[in-house]
């Protein structure tokens, strides 16, 4: 059967130990092996791996030899207790093998998980399953996690929410980065805050999630930003040094007032601005971003995109201008405008 929606959700979180196949199925690697991993850990224990109750089959060993699913499971462990049988990477060509395997299915064998990259309507793979009388195909998209699933994963590393700001800071992050990411960041707060008695708070939060690929022009734009015109050059030469092209630089300070000029031009000021921002910013970031559109205003982030955009198409064109200095020119004049 297909499951979908809620009824997922709460599979995912409980699977049916009577169920005779499972299959998982997703475009994105890391969700399926999320979900993966969490059914398995369900199903056999946190035991059942040293028990050897978990049977991994790579498909393509399952290709060479189609008898080793059947094998795993029908085969009775040394430890008692609920067996799984993992196919992993399975594709549509083992269709017709995983079919026969489940119609051969008894009360008593280990059950099969079969985990999947992205399937079409149409995959004879998830056919087998969804057609079956007593097996599950859920289909894992990149629908952005609910609240639901965010409080469980809260629950199992043991985080208490104190407030509604640091929830929603939660939930913003949830969005903006990948399933594995969260899940890890996640973790990592719960050996962070273990035996720490004091409530989880937006700073902590921001100091241990997963930093953007950009995060080395952060000093100069807040240099730029804050009109500090003289420490250009010497921040300047350290990016430059750590191999940050002048281009990149260029592309993350656009980047940077655009979000500014997002936040400056919303009708209800600047605090309702900044809920617009995608992906959604927070902590120590949020009011830095705020306070830095309310002191640049609408009319002069236009004119620094202007001249951001006309750096961006000299550098991208075939001028020879030498690139670094054209780009601390631009930079230094926005930093001249800040002061104004």
């Amino acid at each position: 059967m297909k499951m979908t929606g809620r009824d997922a959700t709460a599979f995912l979180r409980k699977p049916d130990p009577g169920r005779p196949g499972i299959l998982l199925f997703g475009a994105d690697p890391m969700r399926v092996a999320t979900a993966r991993t969490g059914i398995v850990g369900h199903l056999i224990g946190p035991e059942g791996v040293a028990e050897m109750r978990l049977t991994r089959i790579p498909a393509s060993d399952l290709r060479k030899d189609p008898a080793l699913v059947n094998d795993a499971i029908k085969a009775q462990g040394f430890f008692p207790g609920p067996r799984v049988a993992l196919v992993e990477d399975a594709t549509d060509g083992l269709s017709g093998l995983l079919n026969a395997v489940l119609e051969d299915w008894r009360q008593g064998d280990a059950q099969l998980v079969v985990a999947a990259g992205a399937l079409t309507a149409k995959s004879p793979l998830r056919k087998v399953f969804e057609g079956h009388r007593n097996a599950v195909a859920i289909g894992l998209y990149d629908d952005p996690p609910n609240a639901e699933d965010v409080q469980t994963l809260l629950d199992a590393a043991g985080i208490e929410v104190p407030n509604r700001d640091v929830m929603d800071a939660i939930m913003a992050l949830a969005h903006a980065v990948t399933p594995g990411d969260f899940r890890q960041t996640v973790e990592k707060l719960g050996l962070y805050k273990r035996g720490d008695p004091e409530p989880l708070t937006v700073a902590e939060l921001a100091l241990l999630s997963p930093q953007a690929a950009d995060v080395d022009v952060v000093d100069i734009l807040d240099v730029v930003a804050g009109g500090h015109a003289e420490r250009i050059g010497p921040v300047l030469r350290d990016l430059y040094a750590q191999g940050v092209l002048p281009v990149t630089l260029c592309i993350g300070t656009m980047r940077h007032f655009r979000q500014l000029h997002v936040v400056a031009s919303d009708p209800g000021g600047a605090g309702q601005g900044i809920g617009r921002l995608r992906p959604p910013v927070f902590g120590p970031r949020r009011d830095k971003v705020m306070r830095q559109a309310s002191q640049w205003g609408r009319d002069r982030l236009e004119r620094a995109l202007v001249a951001l955009t006309d750096t961006d198409l000299t550098m991208r064109s075939a001028s020879h201008a030498p690139q670094q200095a054209l780009m601390e020119r631009t930079l230094i004049r926005l930093a001249m405008m800040a002061r104004g």
